[in-house]
């Protein structure tokens, strides 16, 4: 199964980049996974619109056609670990060439992005910086191959 992480903006603190390390890592004996990033626009609050728009060529630019894309909104559908694990299944089945989780930058993602998805998915109706939804999303995929696998996750 291959995996893509896309997100848009960098890691820029420590903190992050080890989390998330250390996920990849523990990932790589599930999965072939990557995670890329397509950069943020740095004028994005005086023109939140244009910043979308343009941030969203940049998401469609890495997407291949057969991609299978679950794009993290707000208004995505919420699931438990269990219903998460139960959708990355199902999405590898249903996975033309990878499964593509695709995470905005700090005003969400653009309607061109939010159109060409396949699923829409919520972590939480809770705001939280992009930086850690790349942490939870590795974390989650970690912990639903666990479960798809049967394996004990601690705690």
């Amino acid at each position: 199964m291959r995996i893509l992480v896309l997100a848009v903006g960098k890691l820029k603190e420590r903190c992050w980049k080890e989390a998330c390390g250390e996920y990849v890592k523990r990932l790589s004996g599930f999965a072939a996974l990557e995670t890329a990033e397509v950069a943020d626009e740095w004028n994005a609050d005086k023109d939140v619109a244009l910043a979308l728009t343009r941030e969203s060529e940049r998401i469609m630019q890495r997407l291949r056609p057969r991609d299978y894309v679950a794009a993290l909104c707000v208004d995505g559908a919420a699931m438990s670990s269990e219903g998460f694990a139960a959708f990355v299944e199902e999405s590898v089945l249903q996975a033309r060439e990878r499964l593509v989780f695709i995470i905005g930058g700090s005003h969400g993602l653009g309607g061109a992005v939010i159109k060409r998805a396949d699923a829409r998915l919520s972590f939480s109706p809770l705001t939280f910086p992009h930086q850690l939804t790349r942490v939870i999303l590795l974390e989650q995929l970690y912990r639903a191959f666990k479960i798809i696998r049967k394996e004990p996750y601690h705690k």
